[in-house]
């Protein structure tokens, strides 16, 4: 049999202006670089402390045991409702998007009673309705709510949650994957028990990993179930021990891609947190305003609007995939398509982290002024540049 010739890997460079991955910092590819050595060796346990400590800052936490999970952000979620719920507890989880409602599926193939508080997709969900559904159970396991929707483009007040999960002598989950370090989250002034992200967004690293934060009572809800947890790798409590301080051994993790977090989360803290944040903010306005120039309309509530993700309707007679393909091909950006309700009837374009810059939404808004008539769209020609120019020159 003839051998078959394997190129090698050859893909082209992209601006990534999608839901994730994001463009990852030089330097993060350089930390890339360094040796690999046992994760059970002393000279190991320095990248270890970092990352916890440095998650501690970025998740404003003095309380919670910080982590970094050797899996995307989805399994970050999903680990979370692994370990703290058991078959039976009842779950309350407001469901206002995609990411939502994939927080509930799992949640029940976990056996737990799943209880959705149903929300608008695009607008943030009203405490209200939260607050009257957990007046119908009398014991209530966890409250589980997404901070960042991906799939619509809201960010989703937390406060008020979680001080009805402790009313209710609750635990607080948080999915947090496409706002840590991007957004401000504060573990410990809201609430949070239980919190989890992915390195491939705001970070601005590989995904691969998923940064968490664990509140004591949530460690004490682990370590107090009546039965182990359905999945061993996923189990936080074992975890946990790696993380502390006895190094327990409980799998391999992904040395590398620890190096990568590492000096991701020393360019955040070099920056500076509100400094970042008002990044994100500034551009996200700045490309807002491009695109409401150009006659499209940005669908999410304009109260609630997550910096990091814009979701736009697509005009009528204008073919999504088309576009999406123009975009990669002809200007090397890369943008994602709806999910869920959204299929087909929007595009998300994302800035996030390293690709949250002005040049960036720029390039962005000068291909959209040149596809679109040729899509059948009439956008008035240099209008998006012109006016998010204008948003990024206002103080």
């Amino acid at each position: 049999m003839a051998r078959h010739e394997y190129p090698e890997l050859n893909l082209p460079a992209r601006v990534l202006l999608s839901t994730g991955p994001t463009n990852v910092h030089p330097r993060v590819y350089k930390a890339m670089q360094t040796p690999v050595i046992g994760y059970a060796e002393a000279a190991f346990f320095p990248v270890i402390d970092g990352i916890s400590s440095m998650l501690a800052e970025v998740f404003q936490t003095r309380e919670s045991r910080t982590m970094a999970l050797s899996a995307t952000g989805s399994a970050g979620v999903e680990a979370g409702l692994a370990s703290l719920l058991e078959p039976g507890d009842t779950a309350v989880i407001g469901s206002y998007g995609f990411f939502c409602e994939r927080m509930a599926e799992t949640a029940r193939r976990l056996g737990a009673n799943v209880v959705t508080v149903k929300g608008e997709w695009a607008r943030p969900l009203d405490p209200q309705a939260l607050a009257d559904e957990l007046k119908k159970h009398k014991s209530v396991k966890l409250v589980a709510m997404v901070h960042a929707e991906t799939s619509t483009g809201i960010s989703q007040p937390l406060e008020d949650a979680s001080r009805m999960a402790k009313e209710h002598d609750a635990l607080f989950l948080v999915d947090a994957v496409t706002s840590l370090g991007g957004s401000e989250i504060a573990v410990d002034r809201w609430g949070i028990d239980y919190i989890s992200s992915g390195s491939q967004k705001c970070l601005s690293c590989p995904p691969g990993l998923a940064p968490l934060a664990l509140s004591p009572k949530a460690l004490n809800a682990m370590n107090g179930r009546s039965s182990p947890p359905a999945t061993f790798y996923m189990d936080l409590s074992l975890i946990a021990n790696y993380w502390g301080g006895d190094r327990a051994y409980h799998h391999t993790p992904p040395t590398s891609s620890l190096y990568a977090l590492y000096e991701g989360l020393r360019i955040v803290l070099e920056e500076g947190l509100e400094p970042r944040f008002a990044r994100h903010r500034r551009n996200a306005a700045a490309l807002r305003a491009g695109l409401e120039a150009l006659g499209l309309t940005v669908i999410s509530h304009k109260d609630h609007r997550l910096p990091q993700i814009t979701p736009v309707a697509i005009p009528d007679g204008v073919d999504d995939a088309r576009v999406r393909a123009r975009l990669a091909a002809d200007y090397g950006i890369e943008i994602s398509r709806g999910l869920g309700q959204f299929a087909g009837k929007i595009w998300r374009i994302g800035l996030m982290g390293e690709a949250s810059a002005a040049g960036n939404l720029l390039l962005f808004l000068s291909a959209l002024e040149e596809i679109l008539p040729q899509e059948g769209f009439e956008a008035p020609a240099g209008a998006g540049v012109a006016a998010a120019s204008k948003a990024l020159a206002t103080p």
